[in-house]
């Protein structure tokens, strides 16, 4: 999670994705940001859906009414801008909502042995749905842009989740940092991605080997295909690839730290 433009979607979708190709697993992913990408990603409209993860947060919804079903072994929680006025919707009634930061976790109770692994779509900044989401989750898995911001983008946002999990979730550990959007010929990119190595190395954080190229191929089978790039008719290209070896680091950190 992080700010918008860093790759969350196309992480989320195309591992999800790619879980459930090739691995047979049964996964959840739960849209929570305002612009419904996670939707889109799948060739849907956010504001074709009847209900949404908004609802099972505030109106009590059970998530089996709001789940749609992508493709096989891929369910979807969909989002719109109903998540825009969320916090608006509950900060000034905290006599009713008196577990502000566990709407979600709450909400989602009924379902969570459903799925062999729920993967949220976070919203950009770190504010009140964020929160939710942290609340929520085992793991954090953090992307990171080496064009978008230094390392030092990457310390606050590691910071602010250990702040976070000593207030709330004291289970939420990080479950990697992996590269995106990486031009590898460039030597901006390699030098910022070493620091990026030391400083999880000397941390304790898992880093990623692999890295996710900058590359259109998401956003041309989101247009061509509407799906994510795992599922798409040319599903032998660098990016498909890359996603394929960040799913096998993936299984293999789950095997050391137990369920993601």
């Amino acid at each position: 999670m992080n700010k918008g433009g860093v790759g969350k979607t196309s992480l989320v979708t195309n591992l999800a994705s790619i879980l459930a190709k090739k691995y047979k697993k049964k996964v959840l992913i739960v849209d929570t940001d305002a612009q419904g990408n996670s939707s889109i990603a799948f060739g849907k409209n956010p504001y074709e859906f009847e209900h949404t993860i908004y609802d099972v947060m505030l109106n009590g919804c059970n998530p089996k009414d709001a789940i749609r079903t992508m493709k096989r072994n891929i369910d979807l929680l969909p989002a719109n801008d109903d998540m825009n006025f969320l916090e608006f919707d509950v900060l000034p009634y905290l006599d009713k909502y008196t577990r502000p930061y566990y709407l979600l976790k709450d909400g989602m109770e009924s379902i969570n042995k459903e799925y062999d692994y729920i993967f949220i779509d976070t919203p950009p900044s770190l504010g009140f749905v964020a929160g939710n989401c942290l609340t929520y989750a085992d793991h954090v898995i953090i992307p990171f842009v080496p064009e978008m911001y230094d390392v030092k983008g990457l310390i606050r946002v590691v910071k602010a989740i250990a702040e976070f999990r000593n207030d709330y979730n004291p289970s939420l550990n990080i479950g990697g940092v992996i590269g995106m959007k990486v031009e590898s010929g460039t030597s901006l990119h390699s030098e910022m991605l070493q620091e990026a190595r030391k400083y999880c190395d000397q941390s304790g954080i898992y880093m990623y080997e692999t890295i996710i190229p900058k590359t259109i191929a998401f956003a041309k089978a989101v247009a061509y295909s509407s799906v994510p790039a795992i599922l798409s008719s040319e599903s032998k290209n660098k990016l498909v690839s890359s996603y394929d070896d960040i799913a096998k680091e993936f299984l293999a950190q789950e095997s050391v730290k137990g369920q993601v």
